[in-house]
Formats: C-alpha cells, sequence, structure tokens
C-alpha cells in the first residue's frame, strides 16, 4: 500500500504552494462531452452544475425546488402557465449579462430535434416561450406538468449562452461552454481532467448555500482516476481535496482514516439494475425475463460486493421515494426453483453442456455495462447465479465516453446501468415513455397503456391523482420484468479533514454541486 500510495503521489504532483488556491476533485469515470442538452449521462451532469445554473435549485431535502436563477414564480390556476421573474444581476462567465433572451434560446434548443435531447422531456410540454421583459418569462405549456419545476432542477435543463453555443459549433461542450455558474470551464482533457476555475462575478448561489459566491478556490482540477486503488491510495496520502467515486469496499477503511470525512448523501435514490431490449427474441417472453431476475441473490452481492454499501432491490422504484407503489412489493422473489420451471415452459430446454437451448439457439444474452470495478464483479456474480438455471450470459463491457453510445445501440439483449433518480414519476417517464425508444426507453417498450398513464400522471393537477397514475405504470413495467433490479446504491462523500462545508446533495450522483460552502 505504502508503495502505491508513493506511485500515486509522483503520478498527481506533491502539494506545491497554489495547493493552497487550487481544489481537487477525483472520479472514476468520464463523460462523452459536456453538453447537457445532449446526454443522459450522470458523469456529465455533475460537471455541468459546476459551470452552468438552472432556473431553480433543489434543496437538501431532494424534493423541494427553491429560486435560483428565477428569483419568483406564479403558476396558472390551469396549470399550464409558469411566469419566472428572473435575477436582474446574473452574468455568464464570458461577462455576457444574462436575461430572459438566454432562456427562452436554450429551451427552444433543447426542444430542437437536432438535438434530439433524451431528457428533453424534463421541461414539459411546451407550447411556447415568451420573454415579455428582459428578466420575465412565460413558460406555457400545452397541458400541465406536475412535476417541472423539480424537473427544472435537472442538469438537463441549465442555461446556455447562444453565441457560445454557435461559436464552438459541434466543439460545444467538448472545447468549452459558457455559463453562469460559480465555476468556469476551462479545459478537458478526455479521460485524463476537467479543469474549471472561480467565476469572480458570481454572486448568486441559491438558499441552501450560506456563501452566495464567488467559490473559495481560483481553480478547480478534476482527475479521472479509473482504477479503484489508485483512488483508494490518492485520498489516503492527502493528494486529493474530495471524491464521491471512493470504492464501496474501501468505506469502511475511509471512515477509520484519521485524515478523512466520509459523509453520506441523504436522501439518495440510485438503482444498479439489468434492462431487457424485448424486441430482440432471446429475452422477448416475460417468463425468461421473471427467470433471470430471480434466480440471483441480492443480498450476498450486496454484501459480498458492496460490503453493505448498497441495500437489495425488489422494486424499481425505492420505497422512500416520492409517489412509490407499495403493491409493487413482492411481484419480484427470489426463488431458483421457479426460475428453472419458466425456462421450461418457456421452451428452453438445457443442452449437452448445460445451457439452455431453443430452436437452434443458445440463451446466452449478449450483456452491455460500463466499465467499472463494482458494476464489473456484480455482472460477474449474476453470470454465475444463472449459469445454474442454464444461462449463459456473455459480459461485454464498454469504456465510460463510449458505453452511451454503445448502449443507443440494438445490437444486445441485456444492458446495465446506476440510474439517479429524484421520484418515481421522474424514474418511469425517463425510461418507460414510448417516446424516449430508443434511449433511454432501450427496452423498446410501447404500450398504449404506459404511454397513457405517464400522461395523465405529468398533466395531474393534484398529488392524490398524480400518485395513482405513477403506481398503475410501476405496477405494470413490474409485472413485465422489464428490468431487474438488483441494488440501492449508497452514495458517500470522502474528503480530507483539511476540508469544510462540503455537503453532499443527492441531485443526479452530483454530491459536491455548486461547492460554494467549501473552504480548507
Amino acid at each position: 500500500m505504502i508503495r502505491s500510495i508513493l506511485s500515486v503521489a509522483l503520478a498527481f504532483g506533491m502539494a506545491g504552494p497554489a495547493a493552497a488556491q487550487t481544489l481537487t476533485l477525483m472520479k472514476g469515470i468520464d463523460a462523452p462531452h459536456y453538453d447537457a442538452q445532449r446526454t443522459t449521462w450522470g458523469p456529465t451532469s455533475d460537471i455541468v452544475n459546476m459551470f452552468q445554473d438552472t432556473l431553480v435549485a433543489l434543496d437538501w431535502d431532494g424534493r423541494t425546488p427553491i429560486p435560483y436563477l428565477a428569483k419568483s414564480w406564479i403558476i396558472s390556476e390551469d396549470g399550464r402557465t409558469y411566469t419566472f421573474k428572473l435575477r436582474d444581476d446574473v452574468s455568464f462567465c464570458s461577462g455576457k449579462k444574462f436575461t430572459a433572451d438566454d432562456v427562452v434560446y436554450s429551451f427552444k434548443r433543447l426542444k430542437d430535434p437536432a438535438i434530439k435531447g433524451p431528457f428533453a422531456w424534463r421541461a414539459g410540454n411546451i407550447k411556447e416561450l415568451r420573454a415579455t421583459d428582459p428578466y420575465t418569462v412565460e413558460y406555457e405549456l400545452e397541458e400541465p406538468f406536475s412535476e417541472l419545476l423539480l424537473q427544472l432542477t435537472m442538469f438537463t435543463n441549465v442555461i446556455h449562452n447562444k453565441e457560445s453555443v454557435e461559436a464552438l459549433g459541434k466543439d460545444y461542450g467538448i472545447k468549452g461552454a459558457d455559463g453562469t455558474g460559480p465555476w468556469c470551464f476551462d479545459h478537458w482533457h478526455p479521460r485524463t481532467e476537467i479543469v474549471l476555475k472561480r467565476h469572480d462575478a458570481y454572486k448568486w448561489g441559491p438558499s441552501m448555500y450560506q456563501n452566495k459566491g464567488p467559490v473559495k478556490f481560483e481553480k478547480l482540477v478534476i482527475k479521472i482516476v479509473p482504477e479503484n486503488s489508485s483512488r483508494v491510495a490518492a485520498m489516503m496520502s492527502g493528494q486529493f481535496d474530495i471524491t464521491h467515486q471512493f470504492p464501496a469496499q474501501f468505506i469502511t477503511q475511509a471512515k477509520a482514516a484519521p485524515m478523512l470525512t466520509v459523509t453520506p448523501a441523504k436522501p439518495n435514490f440510485q438503482l444498479l439494475y439489468y434492462g431487457f431490449k424485448i424486441t430482440r427474441p432471446m429475452v422477448a417472453d416475460a417468463r425468461v425475463r421473471e427467470a433471470m431476475s430471480i434466480a440471483i441473490n441480492r443480498a450476498e452481492i450486496a454484501k459480498a460486493i458492496l460490503l453493505g454499501n448498497a441495500d437489495p432491490a425488489f422494486t424499481i422504484v425505492d420505497p422512500a421515494a416520492l409517489d412509490f407503489d407499495p403493491a409493487t412489493k413482492g411481484i419480484v422473489t427470489e426463488d431458483l426453483a421457479r426460475a428453472a420451471k419458466l425456462l421450461d415452459e418457456a421452451g428452453w430446454k438445457p443442452g449437452a453442456d448445460g445451457i439452455r437451448e431453443k430452436d437452434g439457439m443458445k440463451l446466452a444474452p449478449r450483456i452491455y455495462f460500463t466499465a467499472n470495478a463494482n458494476s464489473a464483479r456484480v455482472a460477474e456474480a449474476i453470470q454465475g447465479y444463472l449459469r445454474k438455471i442454464g444461462v449463459d450470459w456473455r459480459l461485454q463491457p464498454w469504456d465510460s465516453t463510449i458505453s452511451p453510445v454503445k448502449m443507443a445501440e440494438q445490437d444486445y439483449e441485456v444492458w446495465s446501468v446506476t440510474v439517479p433518480y429524484l421520484s418515481a414519476g421522474d424514474l418511469m417517464n425517463i425510461y418507460f415513455d414510448s417516446a424516449n425508444i430508443p434511449t433511454p426507453n432501450r427496452m423498446n417498450w410501447k404500450d398504449v397503456e404506459t404511454d397513457s398513464w405517464l400522461k395523465q400522471g405529468r398533466a395531474a393537477l393534484t398529488e392524490a391523482d398524480r400518485a395513482k397514475y405513477y403506481a398503475l405504470v410501476q405496477q405494470k413495467v413490474t409485472r413485465e420484468h422489464l428490468w431487474m433490479p438488483v441494488l440501492n446504491i449508497n452514495m458517500d462523500q470522502v474528503a480530507s479533514k483539511k476540508i469544510s462545508g462540503a455537503r453532499p446533495h443527492m441531485i443526479y450522483q452530483n454530491t459536491f454541486y455548486k461547492g460554494l460552502d467549501v473552504t480548507r
């Protein structure tokens, strides 16, 4: 371990005079780009939220939208029109003044078919956007959207500078991007580092922070360190200030380390699941999907691989999340004998090598997942369980920078990601609306009832109606076994004790969020 720590120290450079003015953060995986409107990717969102802002912010409770770029809003009685009053003291990193025109431009760009924004639905079904004066926006919807304010806190809905977008063209979010956040985009070396610098003019931090800006450091350096052992060594040796991707199997050691502070993000909803592309013949039968789901031992996986830093997941939505439906409990059970019986009923019979066959085809689905240690070990564990019932999972890991692209393709049966979400409605709308085929609805699930219930849940004017329709969706997609829920993942922030004020935020795997209160 000592040799490992020394090698990490040499690799990243020992502390020098500039260290006091630089905050260092460590991530395990990088993103394909940093254009928030063109991705669902968590590794994009956490960086974007540092250099770009939303109209409203999400309070620490994970449920309450609070003023940010919009200092107030009024909602019409029919739930279709939101009138946002904007701050008049905000500027982009470039120095350009922020106005209502930037809001109108950003949401029109998000809805532009050319962008193919996978999370465009988060902004609601917009009928018209009007800048009635430089600091007022009328945001008119085709129909009410019950979670609009909650969704406007998400990275997809950050505000962009048209001049920056047009100047950079296809390199927007790669070579640069302008924003109104507390940090400014400086440069990015893919798979190596992202460097942000302080936005000196920033003074409009949301009320959840004591410091409204600017941040306390001149520079924020985010290093990409894929290897688990290297991240552990780097934090233990004091080479980094903070990470939210500390390997779960070493959290116990981090808690005992005198130089580190471990803080869980609460609340936190992150589901590690495996999804089935139901248009592929091998997994088109719900009995086959159910068999795979009930043949594994989630408690063993949580204990052996995540070392207790995750809970077994038998429902798609966490029971503590907004609008969770209790009726979904008990649909997914673990029963090896029943799993084998289901495969028999579906016509998949054991071959000479023990792997099931049907119509000359082996039951050997191709599994796509992002190449990181936990995902690989979980996939290998499931592979072992499923061999007991004659299923041969063919594992195909992908680097994080190309994983989203590969998962958007059709040439696999099963994929896995860990998805962060805010509520039952949030998760259902992300994945199960047919409008989101082929991504993020990678199941190719196209169902009239599901689409109707989602629409009614989104348009609900009361909490009771919203919960009712989202419950119907949860029940149907769970009974269809479109996903194999495996683990509800904990999220811990590990920081040097030299750092204070680094309260972790739960929003979309961010924890750091804006970093306004962080000091050394």
